[in-house]
């Protein structure tokens, strides 16, 4: 199925998780300052290993940093 992941439209596999999207993108399951949105819904850390995403779904996942 096609998803927007950060803006760019991917091929994942059917039945995949937030948790593969954030996979994906080469983030750490347990990485601090993390956020996703399905939809401009956010999602949950606890959820994301079982929220199923849908063909044409837009995620977005959007990491923290510190600066000055």
């Amino acid at each position: 199925m096609n998803v927007q992941l950060n803006g760019e439209w991917r091929d994942i596999a059917d039945g995949a998780t937030v948790a593969d999207a954030v996979a994906l993108l080469g983030v750490a399951r347990d990485a601090h300052g993390v956020a996703v949105a399905v939809d401009r819904e956010v999602v949950r850390r606890g959820a994301w290993a079982e929220t199923t995403l849908t063909s044409g779904a837009r995620v977005e996942v959007l990491t923290a940093i510190q600066g000055g």
